[in-house]
């Protein structure tokens, strides 16, 4: 009887269940390959070039307002649009300041804070060669439209949080 139990067990995860649900050996790293190590030193290349911008910018170095210029909606409907924020919240990002940051536009620091790990898990592979298997599954298993559903959903997070200081400002001026 134990060796059908066995069987049955088995046979279920071996039909039933994905491979990737499946209980096996977790190995966490393994060698990375040198296309995975070049991928991930051009994103970390990127993003430090990205982040150096905007520290640049965040110190007075570089003036980025002409490329966005003046927000048409905020001056249309006299309201925050869903960006709005964005630029301001990513400046004190780069000064340092992550707090302040989080309280201009919660999502552009989300934003920001996500960019940086990710700046630091491609560091770490280009360096050190060593790869995060748990990588593969994110990658294989999160669809393209759960990732921009959930940028919309941390965007409109974000939104709410303006718009809603933007309206108690307004009532109480």
């Amino acid at each position: 009887m134990y060796d059908l139990d066995r069987v049955i067990v088995l046979s279920y995860f071996n039909v039933v269940m994905k491979t990737s649900q499946q209980i096996n050996e977790l190995k966490i790293f393994c060698r990375a390959s040198s296309q995975q190590r070049f991928r991930a030193g051009l994103v970390f290349l990127v993003l430090v070039a990205s982040f150096g911008l905007l520290g640049l910018a965040a110190h007075s170095k570089i003036d980025i307002g002409w490329w966005f210029g003046p927000c048409g909606f905020k001056q249309k409907c006299n309201l925050p649009c869903p960006t709005c924020g964005m630029t301001a919240s990513a400046l004190a990002f780069g000064r340092g300041e992550i707090f302040k940051a989080f309280y201009i536009q919660p999502a552009a620091a989300l934003f920001c804070c996500v960019l940086a790990v990710i700046a630091f898990l491609a560091f770490f592979i280009a360096v050190f060669g060593v790869y995060i298997t748990l990588l593969n599954r994110f990658f294989m298993e999160v669809k393209i439209r759960n990732i921009i559903l959930a940028l919309m959903i941390v965007i409109t997070a974000g939104w709410a949080v303006t718009l809603t200081r933007a309206l108690v400002a307004s009532n109480q001026g």
